[in-house]
Parts: C-alpha cells; sequence; structure tokens
C-alpha cells in the first residue's frame, strides 16, 4: 500500500476512512515529521498575534504543546506583554494565560495562570502544567487540532476532555482551533456529540469561519 504524501489529508481521510486511530496517529506522526515545522509555526506565531488585536479578552486558556503541536504560548506571551505596555497599571493583573489541568473526578479540565519561569509539575499523562497557580475561567480558549474539518469541527485526541468541560463553563468561552495547514480533512464527519470552533486558525490566517459567514462576531 502506498503512503500518502504529507501535504495529503484527504488521501490520508480516505485511506483510513472511519478509523479514527489510525488517522489520528498518521496525522501526529507527520506533524512531528514536517521539515517546515519551525517556519510554518512562525506564520501562525503572526496570524494568532494580529488576530488578537481585535479581540478584547483579558483570560485566555491555551496548553502545553506535545506531539509536534504549534506552541501559541510566545504569541500569548506578546500579548500579555503588550497590555502591559498599552496600561503599565491596569494590564498587569488584567491579562492572564491559563494551561489546562485535568479533574479527574468530572473528567474535565480547570485553567491555572501560567507565566514563563512559573513552578510546573508533570500530569498523569506527562504533560507539564501549573504548579500552586490560581485558577480562573478563560473568556477565549485557543485548542489544539490533529485535524479539523468543513463547519469547524475538530479532530482531536479522543479523550473528550474539551467537550465536557466546554458543556460546564457557564458563559461559554470562544473557541479557536489552532493546526497546521496540512491537517484540513475536507471529509471529517463529527460525531453526534461534537460541538463546532467559534474559530480555526493556521498559519494562512482564519480558517474558519469562512470570508462572509455570520457565524463569527469578533
Amino acid at each position: 500500500m502506498n503512503t500518502p504524501t504529507p501535504n495529503d489529508s484527504g488521501d490520508l481521510a480516505l485511506l483510513y476512512g472511519s478509523d479514527k486511530k489510525m488517522l489520528r496517529k498518521a496525522l501526529v506522526e507527520r506533524r512531528q515529521s514536517m521539515a517546515d515545522h519551525q517556519e510554518r509555526s512562525q506564520w501562525l506565531q503572526r496570524v494568532i498575534r494580529a488576530w488578537l488585536v481585535e479581540r478584547g479578552d483579558e483570560t485566555i486558556g491555551a496548553y502545553w504543546p506535545i506531539k509536534g503541536e504549534f506552541d501559541p504560548l510566545p504569541a500569548l506571551y506578546r500579548w500579555q506583554e503588550a497590555g502591559r505596555e498599552t496600561d503599565a497599571v491596569e494590564a498587569i493583573v488584567n491579562r492572564r494565560i491559563g494551561l489546562p489541568v485535568v479533574d479527574k473526578a468530572h473528567g474535565t479540565l480547570r485553567f491555572h495562570v501560567w507565566y514563563p519561569g512559573c513552578p510546573m509539575e508533570e500530569d498523569a499523562y506527562g504533560i507539564p502544567k501549573p504548579k500552586g497557580t490560581d485558577t480562573f475561567e478563560p473568556t477565549l480558549l485557543f485548542v489544539p487540532c490533529v485535524g479539523y474539518g468543513p463547519g469547524g469541527y475538530r479532530l482531536g485526541y479522543g479523550g473528550g476532555f474539551y467537550d465536557k468541560t466546554l458543556a460546564a463553563l457557564t458563559p461559554r468561552p470562544f473557541t479557536v482551533g489552532l493546526g497546521f495547514a496540512n491537517a484540513f480533512l475536507p471529509d471529517l464527519e463529527p460525531e453526534p456529540h461534537d460541538v463546532p470552533l467559534d474559530a480555526i486558525l493556521n498559519e494562512n490566517g482564519l480558517v474558519w469561519p469562512l470570508p462572509g459567514s455570520n457565524a463569527w462576531t469578533p
């Protein structure tokens, strides 16, 4: 059997069909082996920083990158620093970045304040998380995408943590998927419980909603 070319997510979906476990594995392996990973990441950093200019959020939830995921933290730290430059008195307190910590009892995520150099420890999955910092509920949530498809639907790792978390948060934060352009799956079929993201960004810019769509209001 021929291996699909690295830029052909559609071929990967055709190859594995409804076997999402194998599709996830193939997408992650390709992401980890991208020769231009650094260049794509630099462009996505720029996209996020430009996109955030029009937002009024003061609390953003993000994630610690694993398995070749895009790292949003440098762009978010610049966002936080820009707030300090704009308002040296208030923004230091107002703009907060959070990383997820799993609540095992409920299968949801709690967001703990993160800053460069803050105390960290590994969770049960070996992923670094803030240690002993305050929790908060973000108004904007950046979500990593293994893959993503039309309509703002995301292919994750299958644990359901984000779906359960979003169902529990009131009000629901604005959700933004982050992924590289070659993770787009044109024929991705959402599960009945899947909730579409409010927006998706890749290194080329805004992927969802499409230009002219009324599905998103900044």
